[in-house]
């Protein structure tokens, strides 16, 4: 399994083209485009053919996880011109976001997915908890091989990554905040982000969704401190196999 990291930046973009969140995963001929933050689509053409995608997922509404969906809807619909895309998002999603275009058309092929809800798309198995963030966000497991990635979207301290079993491969977390830098609380620290993944039993940590006006160096320092090993920054563009 494949995880390409499309964006990474936390709430809004980063300087010097710091895309929001955005991810690929590839298992053989699968490809998942997980969360289309604001700037991943330009990234996105960059790995892959938009033709070859096989499905998308939106773990939630705010902006930063979803709005590069219209132009994926622009070119799907109208350069491409094909029909039935699997879109994969919380309930109501389909409308809230349509209020901004004529109509979906056939572009699309919405999907609701909600608590404990688990889909199949080709070669990758997907399975959803609801996150402690508000409005409603989902975490997702994708399993391919016996390797275990997840991502827990956008979620405060009431939720964990252990939901999905111990022993992930891969914990992509979301780590907005540091100690002394704190916001809303329905985000992490990366110090929470650590403590949870090594609590889980997490075998690598990845952080994403960092707040762009911190130093991220420090949140590696946090992080990796809470986790009790080396956790991984996320950055666009960067390939790791799970």
């Amino acid at each position: 399994m494949e995880l390409i990291v499309l964006g990474c930046s936390g709430s809004y973009g980063a300087p010097g083209g710091g895309a929001c969140s955005g991810y690929l995963v590839r298992e053989g001929s699968t490809v998942i485009w997980v969360d289309c933050g604001n700037g991943t689509f330009a990234h996105l053409q960059q790995h892959v053919d938009v033709a070859d995608v096989s499905a998308v997922v939106l773990t939630h509404e705010h902006p930063d996880h979803c709005v590069d969906i219209y132009g994926l809807h622009v070119m799907y619909r109208y350069g491409l011109e094909r029909t039935g895309l699997p879109v994969y998002a919380p309930d109501g999603l389909e409308q809230r976001l349509g209020g901004l275009v004529t109509d979906w058309g056939k572009a699309f092929d919405w999907n609701v997915v909600d608590d404990d809800s688990a889909v199949t798309i080709g070669d990758l198995a997907l399975q959803f908890s609801r996150t402690d963030h508000p409005p409603p966000t989902y975490a997702v497991q994708l399993t391919a091989g016996g390797r275990r990635l997840v991502y827990t979207a956008d979620t405060g301290p009431g939720w964990s990554p252990d939901v999905f079993g111990a022993g992930a491969d891969l914990v992509l977390s979301e780590a907005t905040y540091q100690v002394g830098h704190t916001g809303a609380s329905w985000h992490l620290t990366a110090r929470d982000a650590g403590a949870a993944a090594r609590d889980a039993k997490a075998k690598r940590l990845m952080l994403t969704h960092l707040w762009p006006q911190l130093d991220p160096l420090v949140s590696v320092e946090e992080g990796s401190e809470a986790y009790g090993d080396a956790v991984i920054l996320a950055a666009p563009h960067m390939v790791s196999t799970v």
